[in-house]
Parts: C-alpha cells; structure tokens; sequence
C-alpha cells in the first residue's frame, strides 16, 4: 500500500472537502509574503512602483492557487504530501525575503525560488498521479513543459538588468495565465481534455474563501501597526475607524452572499474544472489585487490624513476598492443568474470620484471609497431581498 500512489489522492467524502490543517499552515507564508508586499509599497508607491507589484501579486497568486488545485487532488494528510508542503513552505519564505529587492540585487533569488515551487509542485504531482489518474498525470505533463518555458523566462530575467527583467518577467507570467486557458496545448498532442481533473469545487472555494480571510487579515495587521505608530497624529483615530470599517464592508460584500453562492456553483456544476478555474482561478485575482491595493491606500492616510493626496495615494484609495468590486462582480455573474448592478455601479462610482476627489485630503478620499462600499453593501442587500421576493 506505501508504494501505490492511488492513496495520496482525496478522498471522496464531506470531511475531505474541508481544508486541512497543512493546508491552513501552508498559508501563513503567504501572510508573509503579503507583508511584505504592501510594506514595499507603502514604502514608495508610485506608478512604475505598481505595476511592478500587479507583478508580484500576479506571480504570489499563481503559486499559491495552484498549489491549492494540486492539494484539491491529493490528501494533505498523507506523510509525504504533507512534507511536500513543508517544503514548499520554506521555498515560500525565501521568496516573500528576495521580494522587496527582486528589481534590485535579489532578482535572481526570487527568480529561482518562485521556479522551485512551480515545478517541483508539479513534478510531485506527476509522481503522485503516475499510478492513479492516467488524465490527470497527462495534464500535469502538459502543465509541467509550460513552466519549463515560463521558468527560463523567470531565470533569464532574474540574470538581466532590471530594466530588461520586467519584460522577461512579464512573458513568463503570460505564459503561465495563457496555459490554462488553452488546456496547456502542446504540438502533436494538443490540449488537455476539458474535464481531466477530478476536482472538489466545495474544497476550491472554501481554500479562496481562506484566503480572502488571509488578506483581510493583512489589512487588519499592518493598519493596527501604522495606526500604533501615528497615535500622536490628530487624525489616526478617524482614520482607523475608517479603515476598520472598510475591512468589514469587503468581508461583508464577500462572504454576506457572494461566497456562498460561489461555493454552491462550484459544487452543483457539471463542469467542475471549468467552473472553478473561472470562479477561483482568474475572478479572485482582482479580489486580492484590490484588498493589497487598499491596505497601501490606507497606510498613506494613517501617515498623512489631512494633506492633499497625491495621485499614486488615490490610486490606491479608490483602485484598491474598484478592483475589489469588478473581481466580485464577476463572481457574482458567474455564480449566479443575478446581474451584479450595486458592484458595477459601485466600480463606476469609484471611478468618477477619482476623477472629484483625489486632489483632496486622504481622509476625504478614504472616507468617500467608505461610503461607496457602503452603498454597494446596502444595495446589494436590497436587490437579493427583491430577488428572493420574486423567486418566492
């Protein structure tokens, strides 16, 4: 029984589809990570500065969703899957150090270490399914020449300047997001079959639905650090009540209804990998994009509430929100039969506002993203009370 590799895979029962405490562990690197990436760009957030961390968040999300789907096919409870992930774990750290100096003398590193965990997850996965699941065994064969050519992409722009590594960098990451909308298509024996993955779309979300929490939690962390830290400040308690509230709008916003919705699209469906590679593979990545984006946002009216906001800080403001709506939206439409009017007027809404108010105070502007939230929240509230209405 050791040597048969069938029993690493999940099995088939409502305990399996919870999340497992490897799993739960797993994660706590990506708090890390997530640190570190809003330290590094509450540090000096201008533009060019952000779109080198959309790249950054682009790279930390595909590891981490991945791993995820690869979990979502094993049994973390297993001795070896479980030291798989310890080990994936600490490739994990090494990455979230080398990240805020990866465009400087740490390229390399971060280069290396993000490679080593897309491909040795994916060569586990090749020995996991050799004697288990002939399709899934092919598709990780197909998945694993992909990150080969995206991995020398990755090396190749760890060795150059930086100047040259953002666009090496920015090929790789397209190679990868490209890869699962083609099936991982290769010459001679093209695409993986559509449903060659046995996945558990209830285990899916809840693992997204973990994550969200995770970098909820990052907000809740390093606002109370910079709140501590500016308490002589007339305007921090304002502002941190601000803040506060908008963290709780975004948990409400996801979990009141969307999430569930989601969870119960994913486990009813008759296409389960299709389905959860739209509603958890590509729809939560603005989800997390905008969460990171407004934690900058609000790092910079705890530093400076009154003064006049600059345009990176109302980038993050309001950007930070409008992502997160679209990102939800999204799920929302593709979960449901509702069309998601409260988010995208709320998307729209931030828009315009930054068009208003982003030369005013930082307070202004985080207390105007608040209330749009706020209004997203109520008039989501009472479109699925006149929704059920009219189903009833």
């Amino acid at each position: 029984m050791a040597d048969d590799r069938r029993y690493w895979l999940r099995k088939d029962d409502a305990e399996a589809s919870r999340a497992s405490f490897p799993e739960l562990f797993f994660d706590l690197v990506f708090v890390f990570a997530l640190i570190q990436l809003s330290e590094t760009l509450a540090e000096d957030f201008t533009y060019g500065i952000a779109i080198e961390s959309l790249l950054f968040i682009l790279a930390l999300w595909w590891v981490w969703i991945h791993t995820t789907w690869v979990t979502n096919l094993l049994d973390s409870e297993i001795v070896p899957v479980r030291i798989f992930l310890f080990a994936l774990m600490f490739l994990g750290i090494v990455l979230a150090i080398s990240l805020p100096k990866a465009f400087t003398d740490m390229g390399l590193v971060f280069a290396l270490a993000y490679c080593a965990m897309q491909l040795s997850r994916s060569l586990f996965a090749l020995y996991a399914f050799r004697d288990g699941d002939p399709a899934a065994f092919t598709t990780f064969l197909r998945i694993t020449a992909w990150l080969m050519v995206s991995g020398a992409l990755w090396v190749a722009g760890g060795l150059s300047e930086p100047h040259l590594r953002v666009l090496f960098w920015v090929a790789a990451l397209a190679v990868e997001y490209i890869g699962p909308v083609v099936r991982y298509w290769l010459p001679s024996i093209g695409a993986a079959p559509p449903e060659a993955l046995n996945v558990d779309g209830e285990h899916l979300a809840e693992r997204c639905a973990l994550f969200v929490i995770i970098a909820l939690g990052e907000t809740i962390l390093t606002t109370g650090k910079n709140a501590s830290a500016h308490l002589e400040n007339a305007g921090t308690v304002p502002v941190l009540v601000l803040a506060f509230l908008t963290t709780v709008l975004m948990w409400w916003l996801y979990f009141h209804h969307g999430q569930e919705k989601a969870a119960e699209k994913a486990e009813r469906t008759s296409k389960p990998q299709e389905t959860a590679q739209h509603l958890f593979t590509y729809c939560h990545l603005p989800i997390i994009a905008g969460i990171i984006l407004t934690a900058v946002g609000e790092d910079f009216s705890l530093s400076h509430p009154f003064e006049s906001g600059s345009g990176s800080s109302a980038v993050a403001l309001l950007g930070g929100p409008a992502l997160y709506l679209a990102g939800l939206g999204w799920m929302r439409a593709a979960s449901s039969r509702m069309v998601p009017y409260a988010h995208i007027v709320g998307t729209a809404l931030l828009g315009i506002a930054y068009l208003l108010v982003s030369n005013t105070t930082n307070f202004l502007i985080q207390f105007t993203a608040a209330a749009i939230l706020l209004g997203v929240a109520v008039g989501e509230a009472a479109a699925v009370k006149w929704y059920g209405s009219r189903a009833a």
